[in-house]
């Protein structure tokens, strides 16, 4: 007996060495609190807080795939009583490349805040219960599950109904920090815009949105000014001009009604943009919208094409005839007034000769995010255009004598302004395609239409076809001539871009080179296929324009630029924009800025126009402006405009890895050397 005691006894001890040794090697080196912090519209933000023993790593929710298990988070009893505005949150992550994983760890020290901000659906509400499984590291690896629940402050019934016409899954933003929450990943944060020095660069963006703006006026002036070498207009001027001098009584008082007749035509046109600034007031985003809208893109097309086939001589496009009596009877009433309405009979009775010219403008302008202002000074323009003539010669009726005689040549003028509304129209239904990404109108397919109506442009200024109201002739002027050549120049050059041929003259107008059949060019010797081995991308990545690599994702874009130690160079653009296009055709082409482009940014080409539709927990409604965030590229136009204040296209932005601005944004700019010192200043701030 006395042998067995301390058999026992050792066996007993045993035990107790080894569960005091097993309870040693369970390890909870998180400890987790939570919290509920109430906000306005019956949203409260759900606060999870783990503070992390020395040495241990938490692991981020974006940790890349391959690597550490991330945190994952379940939200419970969702279902009608709440919904999620945006991700979780994060605090302050760090990141490392782990070699056995090869990816670059994304994980927490010493503290982990995860936020979520959700709306109470259910005023009843009392709790919400919440799961976080996460994997913490040091020398060896826990996996561990922690249960949380919060207690839902009370709300009120009135504060809790959704916004009409809402769906419940759609998210409120009522801040730039709201929207990066359901915009983008919560590691994002809002860009600091730093002040740098950059003198000269605020009054180079003024020069730059004056020349712009001179450039639109001068080109809607010199189409009003050709309107008036139209059959429906040319006639009508000195006819005019000698009935105000001579019924005037005094020379004075002729020329003050000729000039005030012009002014009349200059205010009609004018007049009519005026109601676009209401639309705009209500929707700052309507000729962003318009630009990119599929629909009246089409409608655009059609609606040029017809004026077209009008020019041509197959019908006239006129204004009702009532409409036309009734302005040419109130002409006879005498006065200021009557002037005013002999204004607006000529604009009438001349639309079938100056309404496709008219709709050019109006097409042109309303398809750029532009704005009012823009339209207004393309309508004063137009109209400054039109009217010159009638003032120049009321103030210099002398010069009449000069006028040449009408006749067939004012056909040949309206035919040629239909050869180029029919080729403006592709343009349109072409902007259509790029939106819907359907490949119907690719680049070759479209300059084979423009080659193909150019040369037709050609063969007619030749005289080798002709028109129904066209004379006959048997000799060509030497004025049409010279337009001939020109136009076959002009197809010429364009033949070449069928195989590939960047064609920078007209870079505004075709799709872009890698929206072809033959995005690397017929036959190319260089670029990633050109040597039979397909160049791996990364995750995430396509190729752009002039074979970049570039994401159509800011988070995976951010989130590579980290990895590869580059600032971002965050694009602002749109599949249906002239002037982005303009940009990478004519300056990103330069061979300076490519190598920048391709070796020392990460590009992240966000396209504004993109109509891709959002999953239903990214939906969310932006209070700026009340409207729906229902697809990819309002997405984009929201987190520009609420976070760089902004909803130009194109727009450029260099940010550092912590997403602070490294020089002020550029909008659109076409000279090469700024465009170029702007980049390499910016990639300097970077390296330094």
């Amino acid at each position: 007996m006395k042998l067995k005691f301390p058999l026992k006894f050792s066996y007993l001890l045993f035990a107790l060495l080894f569960l005091t040794n097993l309870s040693a090697q369970i390890f909870v080196p998180v400890k987790w609190s939570s919290r509920v912090e109430k906000g306005s519209n019956n949203e409260v933000t759900l606060v999870m807080e783990g503070k992390i023993e020395e040495g241990w790593h938490v692991y981020s929710q974006f940790t890349p795939e391959d690597g550490p298990l991330p945190i994952v988070i379940d939200y419970k009893n969702q279902k009608g009583n709440y919904t999620l505005i945006g991700k979780t949150s994060e605090s302050k992550t760090h990141r490392e490349f782990n070699k056995d994983f090869g990816v670059d760890e994304v994980f927490f020290e010493e503290i982990v805040v995860l936020k979520q901000k959700i709306k109470v659906l259910n005023i009843s509400l009392a709790k919400i219960n919440a799961t976080v499984d996460y994997q913490v590291c040091k020398d060896r690896c826990v996996n561990d599950t922690k249960d949380f629940t919060f207690d839902v402050p009370k709300m009120s019934l009135e504060k809790s109904e959704a916004p009409a016409g809402a769906n419940s899954t759609v998210a409120v933003v009522d801040s730039t920090a709201n929207l990066q929450e359901s915009v983008l990943p919560d590691t994002i944060k809002k860009t600091e815009v730093k002040a740098t020095e950059n003198p000269g660069n605020s009054k180079s963006g003024q020069k730059k949105e004056k020349q712009s703006l001179w450039t639109i006026f001068i080109g809607t002036l010199l189409a009003g000014f050709l309107s008036t070498i139209t059959p429906c207009v040319f006639p009508m001027i000195p006819m005019t001009v000698s009935f105000f001098i001579k019924q005037s009584g005094t020379k004075a008082k002729g020329k003050f009604n000729a000039f005030f007749y012009g002014f009349c035509i200059i205010a009609i046109y004018v007049l009519i943009s005026l109601p676009f600034h209401i639309f705009e007031s209500l929707n700052p985003d309507m000729f962003s919208e318009i630009s990119t809208n599929v629909y009246l893109n089409l409608f655009f097309f059609v609606i040029f094409v017809v004026f077209a086939i009008s020019f041509f001589g197959a019908f006239e496009i006129t204004m009702p005839n009532w409409l036309a009596s009734k302005a040419d009877n109130a002409s006879n009433s005498g006065g200021l007034f009557g002037i005013f309405f002999m204004a607006l009979t000529l604009i009438i009775v001349s639309f079938s000769c100056t309404g496709p010219a008219l709709g050019l403008v109006l097409g042109s302008v309303l398809s750029t995010d532009g704005g009012a202002t823009i339209l207004t000074i393309a309508m004063l323009g137009f109209g400054l255009g039109l009217a010159f003539p009638f003032i120049g010669l009321a103030l210099f009726p002398g010069l009449m004598t000069n006028l040449p005689k009408s006749g067939g040549w004012l056909n040949t003028v309206k035919v040629v302004f239909g050869f180029i509304e029919l080729a403006l129209a592709f343009k349109f239904i072409s902007n259509a395609d790029l939106v819907l990404d359907t490949h119907l109108l690719e680049r070759e397919v479209f300059l084979a239409i423009w080659i193909a109506i150019f040369g037709l442009l050609a063969l007619y200024l030749f005289g080798k076809i002709s028109l129904p109201h066209d004379s006959k002739q048997d000799h060509i002027s030497v004025g049409r001539m010279l337009l001939g050549l020109v136009s076959l120049a002009f197809t010429i050059y364009m033949i070449p871009g069928l195989w590939g041929a960047p064609l920078k003259l007209i870079s505004a107008f075709p799709p872009p080179p890698n929206y072809s059949e033959s995005p690397e060019g017929v036959g190319a010797t260089s670029g990633p296929s050109a040597s039979g081995t397909k160049e791996v991308l990364p995750p995430g990545a396509v190729y752009g324009p002039h074979h970049i690599v570039s994401f159509e994702d800011y988070a995976t874009g951010l989130a590579y630029a980290k990895k590869v130690n580059k600032p971002v160079f965050l694009d602002f653009t749109g599949k249906a924009c002239v002037n982005c296009r303009k940009t990478e055709n004519n300056v990103w082409s330069d061979p300076r800025v490519l190598e920048i482009l391709k070796n020392d940014v990460v590009l992240i080409s966000l396209f504004c126009d993109l109509r891709i539709e959002l999953p239903e927990n990214e939906k969310f409604i932006s209070k700026s402006t009340g409207s729906a965030i229902t697809n990819v590229g309002q997405k984009w136009s929201e987190f520009e405009r609420e976070r760089y204040q902004s909803n130009a296209r194109p727009y450029y932005v260099l940010l550092d890895q912590n997403e602070n601005s490294l020089n002020e944004p550029m909008a659109y700019e076409p000279d090469v050397e700024v465009y170029y010192k702007w980049l390499k200043e910016s990639v300097s701030r970077f390296k330094k």
